[in-house]
């Protein structure tokens, strides 16, 4: 039986529409933290302009691997092995579009920081990086539940929790990128757009 998430099946229509509003022109795209592929696999048929390339830190590979093979596409690219702070590890690109699924708030903010860094060195000019994921804003959480799972996530590892939605925003602007757009979705969760 194939590794499944229920967020991944709950976000990715939402997602989709962000991307078709944002990911508009033909190019190649980077998902960095593809976890089980179900946004993978659902997402690239269905933005079909795009070669899509997944990939995952080489310990969960493993996990990844099967649903691809179920579930090919034609613009699906093979998946790649990657720890977002091992620079070497980075594909050369250049990436016309990054996507990031729930990871920034597993990162430790330093990973955030050589993701956000890395990526953008390999991103096309006029490229896209949409980040979806919970967010603080103004140093807070947005509600209880959030609240509630940051406090999860850094009683776990003091390294994690949510990001500061300013904070990303900063990171982006080190390299010369805007947010173009936030986007509310479902759960208390946000679609950040940058170009």
């Amino acid at each position: 039986m194939l590794p499944f998430s229920q967020a991944a099946d709950n976000n990715k229509d939402p997602i989709l529409e962000v991307l078709r509003d944002h990911f508009t022109a033909p190019g190649e795209l980077l998902e960095i933290g593809a976890g089980t592929g179900q946004h993978a696999v659902w997402l690239a048929p269905r933005l079909p302009h795009l070669g899509w390339t997944p990939s995952e830190q080489p310990d969960y590979l493993e996990a990844l691997l099967p649903r691809l093979a179920a579930e090919p596409a034609d613009n699906l690219r093979p998946a790649i092995g990657l720890r977002v702070q091992d620079q070497a590890a980075w594909p050369a690109g250049p990436f016309d579009y990054v996507l990031t699924v729930n990871t920034f708030h597993i990162m430790s903010r330093d990973q955030v920081t050589c993701c956000i860094d890395q990526a953008c060195r390999r991103l096309a000019p006029g490229g896209r990086f949409a980040v979806y994921g919970p967010f603080r804003y103004g140093g807070r959480p947005t509600t209880d539940s959030n609240r509630l799972f940051d406090d999860s996530l850094r009683a776990r590892d003091p390294a994690m929790g949510l990001r500061d939605q300013e904070w990303v925003v900063a990171r982006f602007a080190d390299h010369g990128r805007a947010l173009l757009g936030d986007h509310a979705m479902p759960a208390n969760n946000r679609v950040l757009v940058f170009g």
